[in-house]
């Protein structure tokens, strides 16, 4: 039996993470994202945000998969819950997130970037 480089274990896990968020936003009307401002560097220049989505009448925790789906490095824990941690300052990172995550889920779709909402809760 084969085993996996490391690579293919993450682009395989890439893979699902983005067949589930594809999944769980197709049963959506209008497919939107809320993001939760968890913590703010004393610099200013990093923050720690989750990322919510409504699914089968629950809210769905989706910060672990949107980390994944777009690959980036920044999952951390915070108090128990799960954040993204972004770097930088001059824009709206909750924004930055899910249009970054839009982008990278639908590939095929025109202003790709767009078809995810976002809200600040």
């Amino acid at each position: 039996m084969e085993t996996m480089t490391k690579k293919q274990e993450a682009e395989k896990k890439t893979q699902e993470a983005q067949d589930f968020l594809r999944e769980v936003f197709a049963k959506q009307d209008r497919p939107t994202v809320w993001t939760s401002l968890k913590w703010v560097s004393s610099s200013g220049m990093s923050r720690d945000i989750t990322l919510l989505t409504a699914h089968e009448g629950r809210i769905l925790d989706i910060t672990w998969y949107a980390s994944h789906a777009m690959q980036t490095g920044t999952l951390k824990e915070r108090n128990g819950s799960r954040v993204i941690r972004v770097g930088g300052a001059g824009m709206d990172m909750g924004f930055h997130l899910v249009y970054s995550l839009s982008y990278v889920l639908f590939p095929s779709e025109d202003r790709r970037g767009y078809v995810l909402r976002h809200e600040w809760i």
